[in-house]
């Protein structure tokens, strides 16, 4: 009994202890933050990967959920917190600040994301559908 409620008494402390391991990663883009900002919201907005939590557009700040689909080890679900967003004008350029404590097998929550951000900042923006066609006067 006692070596029981030894057991859970260290796990409940690892549990408040682990989120100071958080480590913040930094990405410079030779890019404005406004069109980093647009990326970063257009890759939190796939329900499937991320569940956002707060969202600042003006601060250009996110705090979001990581989802994923099964943890290969028990520190998976343990150090599985809230991460964070935030980008910093850096001159003509932008700094992506990424706050992210987890790295395990099968998944890595900072360079997942940073992927897929940086996906959306190659992608060709949709142009402005042309105007329709309009139908030409009949003459009478």
């Amino acid at each position: 009994m006692m070596r029981t409620k030894l057991v859970i008494m260290a796990l409940m402390s690892l549990a408040v202890a682990l989120p100071a391991f958080a480590k913040t990663y930094k990405n410079a883009y030779p890019v404005s933050c406004g069109q980093v900002w647009d990326a970063v919201k257009s890759t939190l907005a796939n329900p499937e990967n991320y569940k956002v939590e707060k969202s600042d557009d003006t601060q250009m700040t996110a705090s979001y959920q990581p989802k994923h689909s099964v943890h290969v080890d028990v520190s998976g679900v343990l150090l599985q917190r809230m991460n964070h967003v935030t980008l910093v004008s850096k001159g003509a350029g932008c700094e992506m600040d990424v706050v992210s404590n987890y790295s395990g097998w099968g998944h890595q929550d900072q360079g997942d994301f940073k992927k897929r951000v940086d996906e959306f900042l190659i992608k060709p923006k949709t142009a402005t559908p042309a105007e329709a066609a309009k139908p030409a006067k009949a003459d009478k």
